[in-house]
């Protein structure tokens, strides 16, 4: 595993209580920063941030809730004295199902938490990495937000407007030494695989060329160098871990 240098940083990564959040918590944790990992599943985060020792904080927060957000953001500055990385990961999928039969309340759900929550998360975030000159903001989309999976439309728009949400705001912090980039990984199997039917689960297998979902490890170390202060240049940008599915 490849040493990135995270030493005296302070993290905040949302949806960590497990899967690919956690993943990405713990990697940061092991290259030396503090981590703040939210959640809304207070019982899981709870023993996840047992699990990962004395650097690892927890805070249980619903990304859908501006009011929340911009609470637990303060709470982190007011605690660490500073906030140097944020990683906007909470999501869930939503139904499978066509869009002339998807419920809109549900839609409205999907979109509240995978594309406002992303939102949120910046908007609370940002004016303290300004007031400090630095900062590394990593969104986590999806290779669906690029090409679109069918009987995942919400999933699909959400994380479509995950990447032009990252491009608009790298190019506006460009002046500062903020970088803002998107991750768009194909499938990893956690917990939301539980949301989805097994069809819509090999449709995505079947999309990758590399004929596996990608690993939760591969997914934590692409971010860790993009949170990382080597991460000097690049913003505004999209980062495949589609495994050969995206063509662009």
């Amino acid at each position: 595993m490849n040493q990135i240098e995270l030493d005296g940083k302070v993290a905040i990564v949302t949806g960590a209580a497990q899967g690919i959040g956690r993943a990405i918590a713990e990697r940061l944790l092991n290259s030396g920063a503090q981590v703040w990992l939210w959640d809304r599943d207070e019982h899981v985060l709870a023993e996840t941030v047992a699990q990962l020792g004395k650097n690892a904080r927890s805070l249980c927060v619903d990304v859908s809730a501006f009011e929340n957000v911009i609470a637990a953001v303060q709470t982190v500055a007011d605690a660490a004295g500073q906030i140097d990385i944020m990683v906007n990961n909470a999501g869930i999928s939503g139904v499978n199902t066509t869009v002339a039969d998807y419920p809109v309340d549900e839609w409205q759900r999907v979109i509240e938490i995978n594309l406002n929550g992303v939102f949120y998360g910046c908007k609370a975030v940002v004016p303290h990495m300004i007031a400090r000159g630095y900062g590394r903001i990593v969104n986590m989309a999806s290779v669906a937000g690029k090409e679109g999976n069918p009987n995942a439309s919400a999933y699909s728009a959400s994380k479509a407007g995950v990447i032009a949400l990252t491009k608009s705001l790298g190019k506006e912090l460009a002046a500062h030494d903020i970088a803002v980039n998107c991750v768009t990984p194909a499938a990893a199997r956690t917990a939301i695989f539980d949301q989805m039917t097994q069809e819509h689960v090999d449709y995505m297998l079947s999309k990758i060329p590399r004929e596996r979902f990608v690993a939760l490890d591969e997914i934590g170390a692409m971010v860790a160098w993009l949170v990382s202060a080597e991460n000097s240049f690049t913003t505004a940008a999209t980062f495949d871990l589609s495994g050969g599915r995206a063509t662009y």
